[in-house]
């Protein structure tokens, strides 16, 4: 008996070692993206405004931006990226796996999916909430008068739960129309399979934007739900995590100091002791986290400050026309704040 009990006590220390070999060997992801010379960031590729490709194949949008100022932050070349489409059901899945290095695809950050699904999320990037996108013509003025109606939604998506619980606890009936692609659930959409389309508000903006007859088409104003969207990592890798979240932080402290893609030369010969440490004139900043002294520098200076990013991806000046709101600094009645840079 003591025989077979030591040969399971083996095998369970031979397996504890292989489990943790494993999991260190997952745990050095900026090794890996060094060695293989990019970034594989995981994208929704079907939303105009965050994460889409043009007609030339070149991709664009809010969270690419994002995306490609981790990729500067490593190797200096916002182009030392490669993305992968995925659909709101994959994209944990293509994380957990390896597939892909982070997942920038307009994810909200919930306690399930950062305790059960072996996630870690960095800062937020944008701050949404979930709103109903119907036709003009359908005449209602609030998601409560959609007592009835069918609803187009994605599944596996805090979108689908949230409109289940909107709906039960305003007293009304939804039926709900279940397609998992993005763009094939917009293609039903405006095609009348649905009364309406319900999904962040961010999300129907960038859809109505590319739609045949967007002036056809409002978000109705009720938000029924807080959505804050943010890069997702491994759990347990977390010097791959200080390096995402403090890549997107940058741009946040960019603005905020007031330095932008136009500016950030001269700034270079700022005798302000933050602005020194914060672009690498100063040392210490990057040899924390494992990059350049100029990481800062180069995320402004090749991507530019969230400002910057917001404003030609969805800004009011764009085809989707987004206010600031929630996603302006702290400084003006916003949420978007950075830690010291020190």
């Amino acid at each position: 008996m003591e025989g077979v009990l030591m040969k399971l006590l083996k095998v369970f220390a031979v397996c504890i070692l292989v489990l943790g070999m494993s999991t260190a060997a997952m745990a050095d992801t900026l090794a890996d993206v060094k060695a293989k010379g990019f970034v594989q960031a995981g994208v929704n590729g079907d939303l105009f405004g965050f994460g889409k490709a043009d007609e030339s194949g070149v991709w664009k949008g809010l969270d690419v931006d994002c995306a490609r100022a981790v990729a500067v932050a490593i190797f200096g070349n916002p182009d030392a990226i490669k993305f992968t489409t995925l659909t709101a059901k994959t994209r944990f899945t293509a994380l957990q796996s390896g597939e892909i290095d982070v997942l920038f695809r307009n994810c909200t950050q919930t306690l399930s999916r950062d305790s059960q699904l072996g996630l870690d999320f960095a800062v937020v990037n944008y701050y949404d909430g979930q709103g109903f996108l119907v036709r003009k013509d359908l005449g209602v003025k609030s998601a409560k008068e959609l007592d009835g109606a069918s609803i187009c939604v994605l599944p596996g998506t805090t979108t689908e739960m949230n409109a289940a619980d909107f709906f039960r606890t305003n007293g009304i009936k939804m039926n709900p129309v279940v397609i998992e692609n993005t763009a094939e659930l917009a293609k039903a959409f405006f095609a009348g399979r649905c009364d309406a389309l319900t999904s962040d508000a961010s999300q129907l903006a960038g859809t109505r934007a590319v739609a045949p007859n967007a002036k056809d088409y409002i978000i109705l104003p009720d938000i029924i739900s807080k959505e804050p969207l943010a890069p997702a990592v491994r759990h347990g890798d977390n010097k791959w995590k200080d390096i995402v979240n403090y890549s997107v932080l940058a741009m946040i402290n960019a603005e905020e100091m007031g330095i932008t893609s136009k500016n950030v030369d001269e700034m270079l010969k700022s005798q302000d002791p933050q602005v020194q440490r914060f672009l690498g004139v100063t040392e210490g900043n990057g040899a924390a986290l494992g990059l350049d002294e100029k990481f800062a520098y180069n995320i402004v200076k090749m991507v530019g400050n969230y400002g910057e990013v917001f404003e030609r991806n969805v800004g009011v000046n764009t085809q989707l026309g987004i206010e600031r709101g929630l996603n302006a600094l702290w400084t003006n009645g916003g949420l978007m704040y950075s830690p010291p840079f020190k």
